[in-house]
């Protein structure tokens, strides 16, 4: 599948949907390149937008000169994801989103501190981060870009593809997202469904195998909770 397709397809889905169509992936290994889900304290700065675009890395550490660096390396649809090794200052500010923006980026992902959080709330750019701070990074020391790094406690890869939106982020190959997104449009389809006919007054307990389930755990019996629609 193409990456223009991809996206296409993941743009109206959740990313808990995407997580639901395969349970496992949410305690799946890294190393061995399984579907991962960052560490939720990487929040979006600004909510109700999505994210979907490969990743170009960065690696600094309390400056930002290698966040420059790598913005100006990127290419439109790609995310820039800064791995700032535990950085207290910020790497990333109001201008650096504003020239994404004019890039065509989807989006950028800090593993730490940011700031100008008014200017990035104004952007239609996703804009994920660990935290906020007022004091600046130097921009004297070298970094790498384009090289595996950690953000929220996973490896990313230049390439993999990110799948955010307000409940966290998805780190994927594109043959990872592939597998699961049938699955997951079901999910999400049923899931539309269910929500129509509980505002028309149907129970949710009408539309789960709840009690079978429960009864067969009871029992000592293999179960799995499911939509009956």
């Amino acid at each position: 599948m193409e990456f223009d397709e991809l996206r296409t397809r993941l743009m109206p889905l959740d990313t808990a949907c995407v997580c639901d169509a395969n349970k496992t992936l949410r305690a799946a290994d890294p190393a061995i390149g399984q579907l991962r889900i960052a560490d939720s304290s990487i929040r979006p700065v600004r909510t109700g937008l999505k994210l979907v675009g490969r990743a170009h890395t960065i690696r600094c550490h309390n400056d930002f000169l290698t966040v420059i660096k790598g913005l100006s390396e990127a290419q439109p649809g790609e995310v820039l994801v800064i791995d700032s090794q535990g950085s207290n200052k910020a790497v990333s500010g109001g201008l650096f989103p504003t020239e994404a923006t004019r890039k065509g980026l989807a989006g950028i992902v800090v593993d730490g501190p940011c700031r100008d959080t008014r200017t990035i709330r104004a952007l239609e750019l996703p804009y994920y981060a660990r935290s906020f701070s007022s004091y600046a990074g130097t921009t004297t020391i070298l970094g790498e870009t384009q090289v595996p790094v950690t953000c929220g406690g996973v490896t990313v890869h230049p390439g993999d593809i990110l799948f955010g939106d307000d409940d966290g982020l998805v780190i994927a190959t594109v043959d990872e997202l592939v597998a699961a997104l049938p699955i997951a449009e079901e999910i999400q389809q049923k899931e539309e469904i269910m929500l129509g006919r509980m505002a028309s007054g149907t129970s949710l307990l009408e539309m789960l195998n709840f009690e079978s389930h429960w009864a067969a755990l009871e029992a000592g019996e293999s179960s799995s909770l499911q939509f009956t629609i």
